[in-house]
């Protein structure tokens, strides 16, 4: 089994682009001398995730060199196909030499993962809808959340960004969308630009570039240069979208600055005013905070540049909120804002001055490290822990450590039981508690449910 950036797949509803093994065989170049011609619900590449009538793709974790991948793992797909199909699979995509025998089609290849790239860039070309492609330092799911929820359109599923997820994704349009939003990441020189190609988008958004997996770039300049490559997919670059502090001379820009095609002229709880290229709308902030404001900023010149209408994107519901990405779970008279997917230096910032904004008596901050940031680590972590001083807060991870004896914070090396009991025993009612951290502290360790669930049954 081959692990990706999510495993919150969603069912789609409607018949698929790739939608049948003879369609699978025309854009593989293979001629598949089945009987049969089942359906394809949808394309997966985890066993587990299976559903009858979803073909397995099955991809090995060694990809000899071709993909960087942020967790590296010894299994590979192969010795999951018997898994898969026992789950209802119609049909597999394996390599020549697979010698299992199982009772369902077994489509051979000489690479499974050019299969799957294939599959992506055939999805993407039969698509007769509109793509937007998103990337950024942060962001990037709650923009594609907001466009889908201001559209109705399909947005792929989870955090479906790299090599693996791109092509999934794009496999996975329904054919009878008008729309298909796409988020598209990196951690290393050289990702954005072959996937965005892949996408072929019709408008192209960046949200943002901070410092999120600077470790494997040699400057903040070359993450530009990185992100900004998304735009060289385009057919049309007016149809860019980004950061107005990014400066670039080619499409439309959002942000804070009045100066910006979209911007924020006040901001209070989850209300906005906003300048839409010179004319003033009232928008409502799923989740409040600065950092959504501008992600709705960007959604909307998104609309703007496509030709759409605005007003689905200004009244937006809590819904909109992806998992783990500040996220309201009530318990009691208290309240836990669950940001726990993911950090890095702008989003962390931004996310703590938001919640010590909150009108609860009590505010309790439960702050994880973050990871992949190489040599800026340790002043990102200092930067936080300035943020800290003084407020109820408990650090998580061997990068907050110093932090935490440096202001007398309560620290924990990991989400363990140990850090839930303590977690717990400080809420009291009518008390505002925040999570965040990268997403192997909390996120993976399931801590938030965790602690919902303990206080539920105290």
């Amino acid at each position: 089994m081959v692990e990706h950036n999510s495993t919150e797949l969603e069912a789609v509803s409607s018949e698929t682009v790739i939608s049948s093994l003879k369609v699978l065989g025309q854009i593989l170049g293979i001629t598949l001398d089945f009987s049969a011609n089942p359906a394809i619900s949808a394309v997966k590449v985890d066993s587990r995730l299976i559903q009858p009538g979803d073909l397995f793709v099955a991809l090995p974790s060694d990809t000899n060199g071709r993909f960087n991948a942020t967790a590296k793992g010894s299994s590979d797909g192969h010795d999951f196909v018997s898994s898969a199909i026992e789950q209802g699979a119609c049909a597999a995509v394996v390599r020549h030499d697979y010698s299992g025998t199982v009772n369902v089609p077994l489509i051979r290849v000489t690479d499974t993962y050019d299969a799957l790239w294939s599959m992506g860039r055939a999805a993407a070309q039969r698509f007769g809808g509109e793509k937007i492609a998103i990337t950024g330092s942060s962001g990037k799911t709650t923009a594609k959340n907001f466009l889908q929820a201001a559209t109705g359109g399909y947005a792929a599923p989870g955090s479906y960004n790299n090599h693996i997820g791109v092509p999934l994704s794009l496999a996975m349009i329904p054919s009878r969308a008008s729309m298909a939003i796409l988020e598209i990441g990196t951690n290393h020189p050289g990702e954005i630009g072959p996937l965005a190609d892949m996408v072929a988008p019709s408008a192209a958004i960046l949200l943002n570039v901070g410092t999120a997996h600077i470790e494997n770039f040699s400057s903040k300049e070359e993450l530009i240069v990185e992100k900004t490559s998304i735009f060289n997919s385009l057919q049309d670059k007016s149809n860019s979208i980004s950061a107005f502090d990014l400066m670039l001379n080619y499409g439309v820009n959002f942000g804070l600055d009045r100066a910006a095609d979209v911007n924020v002229l006040a901001l209070k709880n989850d209300s906005a005013q906003l300048s839409v290229f010179g004319q003033q709308k009232i928008a409502r902030v799923p989740g409040g905070g600065i950092h959504r404001a501008e992600t709705l900023c960007a959604v909307i010149a998104c609309l703007h540049v496509l030709g759409k209408d605005i007003e689905g994107a200004l009244n937006l519901s809590e819904s909109a909120i992806p998992k783990g990405r500040g996220n309201l779970r009530t318990i009691g008279s208290s309240h836990i804002v669950d940001d726990s997917y993911n950090a890095n230096p702008d989003s962390m910032a931004k996310t703590i001055t938001t919640f010590l904004t909150r009108s609860e008596p009590r505010k309790l901050l439960v702050i994880g490290e973050m990871l992949e940031l190489g040599t800026v680590s340790q002043k990102a972590h200092e930067a936080v822990g300035a943020l800290l001083g003084g407020q109820d807060a408990i650090c998580v991870g061997d990068a907050l450590q110093e932090t935490a004896h440096r202001y007398k914070l309560p620290w924990f090396a990991e989400a363990d039981d140990r850090l839930l009991d303590a977690v717990s025993a400080r809420i009291t009612a009518d008390c505002a508690v925040l999570v965040k951290g990268s997403n192997r502290v909390f996120w993976q360790n399931n801590f938030v449910d965790r602690l919902a669930a303990k206080l539920n049954t105290s």
